[in-house]
């Protein structure tokens, strides 16, 4: 009975706290700017289950996106057996669908224990990756540090998940042949039959007396629990994150053409009343501070604040984008993990002062992202064609050079030079209007 409680106490307040942190995510993100991303609604459900729930884009690269695959699919199946020891928790049971469910049950277990021994075998394959192969995108500079620590301990946390799920099976398997199980009504067989565990469990708890092999089979049902919730709370402060919000933010694409850039409203409109005099422009909300660009992170739209928190810190963008590979200082993905932390910052100083933001005197432009990185970027679109999530670094850069240019007119001087000879000659080039076609003549 105690065990009961301590069960539904330990489950009420890990659900609570992740709520807690999920409405401090939510809040941070809707301090972005609106943006109408609700057209075309079959198309958007079209992309969700192919990108995020069939990750379609994965598959570009076949060695990690199989790992991936292992990993991905022992997730969201194994997830199955919570319904199972929720309800074993909660009323005291042990295996309660076993009796109803029968050889199909053996057969549910046994194909979790499959893909746990996959996701083993991605976990293994992950941390070489990144700790002894040390793939270039993978054990970059700006990954030292907390992305680094943050990578490596989710999959040890997942070795050490496996490790539970077998020594509850296990010692569970050892326990039911010698009739020491504290369940009944299993059913009239002397194994639950388990593919893994009815070896694994004889093997290494074989010699263990009935109360040890208690104790481990509790260590294994209580790790197991503990390890979900605990990860389940961790992802809010993490990278992992992506689990949760790959779903909302591929629906939520961009479906205009990749070449195709945003339009300022308030420049949109005075071009309208050039044209037409009798255009009347919308009324501004004197509330909201008029900005060209995005100088911090409330200066973005929810969307691009949403693709933060989603960044996967993969490094497919940053690998593929000709900027960086050439050695300059642009990569997509410090783009995205730069707007998360100032993003994160900007809602702690929110925490300490009840809801409210005070100017800490710092901004995303200058004190996480220096206009070197912006102005190395062609404008290609290869982060955004890479990014297994649909993410956007390049709509973030933009926004920042147009809060450059147009508010601190602090352009490059090759930019500067094509502006005045747009201005003068109405065209990039030093040539007046009336010989800019002489060319078509030679």
């Amino acid at each position: 009975m105690i065990a009961n409680i301590i069960f539904i106490l330990f489950i009420t307040a890990g659900t609570v706290w992740f709520a807690i942190n999920v409405r401090k995510v939510r809040r941070n993100i809707l301090l972005g700017k609106d943006v109408n991303r609700k057209d075309n609604s079959p198309e958007r459900w079209k992309i969700m289950t192919l990108v995020a729930l069939g990750q379609k884009k994965m598959f570009s690269r076949p060695l990690p996106a199989l790992l991936h695959l292992f990993l991905y699919a022992a997730f969201v199946i194994t997830q199955i057996e919570l319904i199972e020891i929720f309800a074993d928790g909660t009323i005291g049971s042990h295996r309660i669908l076993r009796p109803s469910l029968g050889s199909f049950y053996t057969f549910m277990i046994s194909f979790i224990e499959i893909l746990s021994v996959l996701a083993f075998i991605g976990t293994i394959g992950f941390l070489s990756r990144r700790n002894l192969v040390k793939v270039p995108r993978l054990a970059s500079r700006e990954l030292n540090g907390w992305p680094k620590m943050d990578a490596n301990s989710i999959l040890f946390a997942e070795i050490t998940l496996i490790c539970f799920i077998f020594m509850m099976n296990g010692a569970d398997e050892v326990l039911y042949s010698n009739g020491w199980s504290h369940a009944e009504k299993l059913g009239d067989s002397l194994s639950l039959g388990f593919l893994f565990s009815s070896k694994l469990g004889p093997l290494l708890f074989g010699g263990l007396s009935e109360p040890t092999l208690h104790i481990v089979e509790r260590i294994g049902w209580w790790g197991h629990i503990v390890m979900v919730f605990g990860f389940l709370n961790y992802l809010p402060y993490s990278k992992h994150f992506h689990l949760l919000l790959a779903f909302p933010n591929t629906f939520f694409s961009n479906l205009n053409p990749k070449g195709q850039f945003t339009n300022l409203e308030s420049v949109t409109n005075e071009v309208k009343i050039m044209m037409d005099p009798s255009f009347v422009p919308p009324v501004a909300d004197p509330n909201v501070p008029m900005r060209f660009g995005a100088k911090d992170v409330a200066d973005l739209t929810w969307k691009q604040l949403l693709d933060a928190y989603t960044c996967t810190e993969c490094g497919r963008c940053t690998s593929s984008c000709p900027a960086n590979i050439t050695g300059k200082l642009l990569s997509p993905r410090k783009i995205m993990m730069s707007t998360r932390d100032r993003l994160v910052e900007v809602g702690n100083i929110m925490d300490a002062n009840s809801g409210e933001f005070k100017d800490d005197g710092k901004a995303l432009l200058g004190d996480y992202i220096t206009p070197e990185e912006l102005w190395a970027c062609t404008s290609c679109n290869a982060c955004v064609q890479e990014c297994p999530v649909n993410i956007d670094p390049l709509s973030i850069i933009i926004e920042m050079r147009r809060f450059i240019v147009m508010e601190q007119s602090a352009a490059p001087t090759e930019l500067n030079m094509v502006f005045t000879n747009m201005e003068n000659n109405g065209a990039p080039w030093q040539f007046s209007q009336a010989d800019r076609l002489n060319w078509k003549n030679e």
